[in-house]
């Protein structure tokens, strides 16, 4: 598959990190990296003793990449913000955070993941940058925030479905077409246009196999997972186990 600009600005970007980390004998950590940038990366900088990809917490989404000269135990320069609210009157979104984020001008590799529940919001940054955070981030569509350094490290927690799909085979075109309820012909041009990722790395040949908890991503009819198959059904078709995020 062949890069695009972004992906080749990304590699060249993390080469140099590499290089300077083994020259200068010191860590050099990226900015963090959506889940798309990580597959790309770990392509060519797989996880090892002194590659690390971490995002503060088990299972984060968004990732930096530490490339380790001097190998050390811990969370690597990542601080997990933490602020209690009150949404009786005002509720507060995930949009609101990142737009409260934005209009301090932080470039979005500057954060980790951030999400909102009932009464916190958590936010996962850089040492470096919370205590700026911590002093300019106090307001969020118009209610007032405090946030804190929460030595607990908090889990995001994703709610899941698990449902069955009937598709004519473990193709990305049939699965796509079962999973948008569309037809084969328009799940190809759906695959063709840049709308599907397997992985977190866009497709760009319906003909790919889907193998056994392979993350599927249709921009506009959200994330699964495909579990395997269950059984095969009349006329040559399969029954696929699908977990799909809600």
């Amino acid at each position: 598959m062949i890069e695009s600009k972004e992906d080749t600005s990304l590699i060249a970007h993390l080469s140099d990190l590499r290089d300077k980390s083994e020259i200068w004998h010191t860590n050099l950590y990226s900015g963090f990296l959506n889940e798309q940038q990580q597959a790309v990366a770990q392509k060519y900088f797989p996880a090892s003793d002194t590659v690390i990809y971490d995002g503060g917490y088990p299972g984060a989404a968004k990732r930096r990449v530490i490339f380790q000269s001097i190998v050390e135990d811990g969370f690597y320069d990542i601080v997990c913000l933490s602020a209690r609210i009150d949404q009786r009157f005002r509720k507060i979104s995930h949009r609101d955070v990142l737009g409260a984020l934005m209009h301090l001008q932080i470039e979005r590799s500057a954060f980790g993941d951030f999400w909102v529940e009932e009464d916190h919001i958590h936010l996962y940054i850089t040492t470096s940058m919370a205590p700026f955070l911590m002093q300019n981030l106090t307001r969020i569509n118009q209610l007032s925030v405090s946030f804190e350094i929460n030595k607990d490290r908090p889990v995001q927690i994703f709610q899941t479905k698990k449902m069955t799909v009937i598709a004519a085979s473990t193709r990305m075109d049939a699965i796509v077409a079962s999973l948008a309820h569309v037809s084969r012909s328009q799940a190809k041009e759906m695959i063709r246009g840049g709308l599907v990722q397997l992985n977190h790395i866009t497709l760009d040949s319906p003909d790919k196999l889907c193998d056994n908890n392979g993350t599927i991503s249709i921009r506009g009819k959200g994330r699964f997972r495909f579990l395997g198959v269950i059984r095969k059904t009349g006329g040559d078709r399969v029954a696929i186990e699908i977990e799909q995020s809600i």
